[in-house]
This record gives structure tokens, C-alpha cells and sequence, in this order.
């Protein structure tokens, strides 16, 4: 006897519970290859697995979908704060602003380099110490940096930080279903297993070849 292949995606379990499933739905009950217990749990399984994948496909397309809109909200917020911070260094290389007012921005260490922006963790740092920065040094009675103004800046960064959140959510969401597939999966392969064993103990007496198609007729697929 070949050596059976038991599915190794989602897909591939669903499609081996319903084949099974609905040749058993189409075969006399004396004839049927596995018990009626087991076509009843197989049923069940098959239904609330089903539900679960889909809620699972569900939530990773809003995410990814979500995902499309904060990476451009991403990209502004970037440009505005690495902008702005070298529109600041101009003003220190000016002597419009005085170099130890870097501090205000926690900028006096960088040698007057744009800090790493790359992650959106260090974007989250630096455009709240640069916003912070800016605002503070305006009230003891320093000339607004223009061209991007601060409240521009604010404004992109604003919508990056909300779309971050959101986007945190997103994933949090589909992670927590793909953990409820993930343990469901024991279940629907515990009973796959024992449908194709059944069918098998069933079909022995039958010539190799008739075996076979009878067994492949409630899904089981062989190497």
C-alpha cells in the first residue's frame, strides 16, 4: 500500500473533510467506509474550522489592505521630520539658532546627521523629541522654523502614529485567530486521520487497484 500524504495546508484539510464528507453523504449507510460517529464529529469539525480560516482570511486582508494605506502615511511622516530636523541644522550652520538649542530636540550629540528613521519605532521616537523640541523652544521665544512648518510636521506625524496604532491592532487581531487555527488544526488532523484508517480497514479485502480508487473516493491521497 502507498504511503498516504496527509494535508499539510488549511486548504488542503478542508478539501479532505469534504470529500469525505459528501462521499458519505452519497453512499447507503451498510456500504459507508467509516462510522456515522465520526462522519458526525467530521462535520462538525469541518464547520467550525471553516469559519475559523475564513474569520482568519478575513482579518489578514483588512490588515494587509490597512498595511497599503500607513506605509504611504508612513512615508510623509518620514520625509516631513527628516526635512524639518535639516532645516533646524541649517539654521544652527546660520547661527540663527544657537548649536547647544539641539538639546531641546535631544540633537546636540548627532554631529548634525539626520538620526536613523528607518523603523517606525525609531520614526515614533524622533518625531515626538523633534515636535516636543520645536514647540518648547518657540515658547522661550525662539523664531519658528518654516518651510516645513511644525504644525505641518505635526499633522503628518499625527496621522503615521494613528495609523500605527491601527495597524498594531490589525495585526494583534489576526494574530490572536491564525493562534485559534493553529490549535484547531490537532483537532482536524486527529480526524482525518481516523476517517482515512477507517476507510482503509474498511476497503482491505478489495484487488490493489479498486482499493486504491475506493480509498481516493473519500479523499485520501497517496504519494
Amino acid at each position: 500500500m502507498p504511503y498516504r500524504r496527509l494535508p499539510n495546508t488549511d486548504s488542503a484539510r478542508i478539501r479532505a473533510l469534504k470529500s469525505a464528507i459528501e462521499k458519505a453523504s452519497n453512499t447507503d449507510f451498510p456500504e459507508l467506509s467509516f462510522s456515522a460517529d465520526i462522519l458526525d464529529e467530521a462535520k462538525s469539525v469541518l464547520t467550525v474550522f471553516e469559519q475559523l480560516s475564513a474569520r482568519y482570511r478575513q482579518l489578514y486582508d483588512i490588515e494587509v489592505n490597512a498595511g497599503h494605506s500607513f506605509a504611504k502615511t508612513t512615508q510623509n511622516a518620514r520625509i516631513y521630520i527628516s526635512h524639518f530636523i535639516q532645516v533646524l541644522y541649517l539654521c544652527v550652520v546660520r547661527s540663527e539658532i544657537k548649536e547647544e538649542q539641539l538639546d531641546i530636540y535631544g540633537l546636540r550629540d548627532t554631529r548634525l546627521v539626520v538620526p536613523d528613521l528607518t523603523s517606525d519605532e525609531q520614526l515614533l521616537e524622533w518625531g515626538e523629541k523633534t515636535i516636543r523640541g520645536e514647540y518648547e523652544r518657540i515658547s522661550r521665544g525662539g523664531v519658528p522654523i518654516y518651510n516645513p512648518s511644525i504644525a505641518k510636521v505635526n499633522v503628518m506625524f499625527t496621522l503615521f502614529k494613528d495609523g500605527y496604532q491601527t495597524q498594531k491592532l490589525h495585526q494583534k487581531a489576526t494574530a490572536c485567530v491564525l493562534q485559534e487555527v493553529a490549535a484547531y488544526r490537532e483537532k482536524v488532523d486527529k480526524i482525518i486521520i481516523e476517517i482515512w484508517e477507517e476507510v482503509e480497514k474498511h476497503n482491505t479485502g478489495l484487488p490493489p487497484e479498486k482499493k486504491l480508487a475506493r480509498n481516493r473516493e473519500y479523499g485520501i491521497v497517496y504519494y
